[in-house]
């Protein structure tokens, strides 16, 4: 079988290609295809993908290109991980944010709205193309930020085949295992809502609920992402909560520290990868591949270890880094939720995970045809949400706003619409204004004007 990765010349692609190759023989993957639109990028960290995969196993085939249609040809599996307009692209849409006092986080709220106008025509195009080229039944998965937001739009285009998936729950729940010492499998979830906006109301081990020992446990505000959050908020929901939560719970708080800090998450990367990138393009990735891949770890956990820091004032409690030792298989790292789908799809088993697939009646109120983040129950063949049913109101308030914000944001992005971009700036949350609406939206048009076209 064949998986191909769009994007493939992104900071990340390293880590994908070792969790991909490690885990190809047992799920059937013989060809991998690392595509991107950047030639000096995929240069380099896709060729220390290519180089990676070599030295891992040489009899899977794994290619590099820059032509869609040679990526996507007879591709059973498709990952996507694009950001289109680059970190340049991320900066501009946090600058042009604070400039008007409002949070400028690259999937939530403004700063989500200007990637999805990137994200979602580049995504229609090459879904476009993968109905034509790729197999029949061919699984797309897509990473590509803002996840739930892109994941809506491709479905209401009628791709059917297309998965959103996000590290962001998976993570969560691996230190949730760890703080109750427990192994990948052993913990059933029950998360509910919106990408980036998500609660889990249910944690079990053993079919015994551990949702109140693990609230009641100082270490859970320490050691996993609840450390953004204060503990009496946590008890007074009776839930976990996503860690994007914080830029709606700490609102002023999150904005005031970005303001402080003098730079933004965007920046930090940013400068983060340039660094890493004047030092990757001295090095000949052929010859001498583990001097290469000592600088990619060294900026790469960087990258990792300042994750929300400016915004929340904390730092991770885990600081173990990535792991780039060839001969061990790692947990699929951010790639994990996909390849675990996969094994489950060829291997005929069954298996739990948190998806951004149609609500479906899962979640009472919402439409059918909205997409949500929530826990599925897989097999081969089927995906199905599980029922939550009645959401409280505090929870299903913020939903509901969220939700209406995608709705008119898809429809928006779809016909090139400035006021309906600015009715659905208008119902979010974190702007909840006209007048900031329209400036904002009107900056965003112009700032991406290369990448998003007139729009009227």
């Amino acid at each position: 079988m064949k998986l191909a990765v769009l994007g493939g010349g992104g900071v990340r692609s390293p880590q994908l290609a070792k969790s991909i190759v490690a885990k190809a023989k047992r799920l059937g993957i013989s060809e991998i295809v690392f595509m991107d639109n950047d030639d000096e990028k995929l240069s380099i960290y896709g060729g220390l993908s290519k180089k990676m995969a070599q030295l891992m196993d040489k009899t899977i085939s794994f290619k590099l290109t820059t032509d869609p249609i040679e990526a996507l040809k007879d591709a059973d599996f498709i990952i996507t991980t694009l950001r289109v307009g680059g970190d340049r692209g991320r900066i501009l849409d946090e600058r042009i944010a604070l400039s008007h006092g409002v949070l400028g986080q690259e999937t939530t709220g403004a700063g989500g709205f200007a990637m999805a106008m990137r994200s979602i025509p580049a995504l229609k195009e090459y879904c476009t193309i993968a109905a034509e080229y790729s197999k029949p039944d061919v699984i797309i998965f897509n990473f590509t930020n803002p996840s739930g937001l892109v994941t809506q739009a491709l479905r209401d285009e009628g791709f059917t085949n297309v998965y959103g998936i996000c590290d962001g729950p998976s993570e969560f729940i691996k230190e949730l295992g760890k703080l109750l010492g427990k192994k990948d499998g052993e913990i059933s979830v029950e998360c509910f809502g919106l990408n980036h906006l998500s609660w889990f109301r249910s944690v079990k081990v053993n079919e015994e609920e551990m949702l109140g020992k693990l609230i009641k446990n100082p270490e859970l505000y320490k050691s996993t992402e609840m450390r953004f959050f204060d503990r009496e908020l946590v008890e007074s929901t009776g839930m976990l909560l996503n860690g994007y939560l914080y830029y709606y719970y700490y609102r002023e708080q999150a904005l005031e520290h970005i303001v402080e800090s003098g730079t933004t998450r965007g920046e930090m990367i940013y400068k983060i990868n340039k660094l890493m990138h004047d030092e990757l393009v001295k090095v000949d990735i052929d010859k001498d591949f583990y001097k290469a891949i000592e600088i990619y770890i060294k900026y790469y956990n960087m990258r990792e270890e300042s994750y929300m820091a400016i915004e929340s004032k904390t730092e991770r409690g885990d600081k173990k880094g990535i792991n780039i030792n060839l001969s061990d298989e790692d947990d699929g790292g951010y790639a994990g939720v996909a390849l675990n789908f996969i094994d489950i799809y060829v291997n005929d088993r069954e298996g739990e995970m948190v998806l951004s697939v149609p609500n479906n009646g899962a979640i009472e109120g919402l439409f059918d045809n909205d997409v949500v983040e929530i826990t599925c129950n897989i097999s081969r063949g089927r995906v199905e949400p599980i029922k939550i049913g009645k959401v409280p109101e505090i929870q299903f308030s913020l939903i509901r706003q969220v939700k209406l914000f995608e709705r008119l944001a898809v429809l928006a992005i779809k016909n090139r619409d400035i006021e309906t971009a600015r009715m659905a700036l208008m119902v979010h949350p974190l702007i909840n204004s006209y007048s900031l609406a329209k400036v904002l939206v009107d900056e965003y048009i112009e700032a991406h004007r290369e990448y998003i076209g007139e729009w009227k």
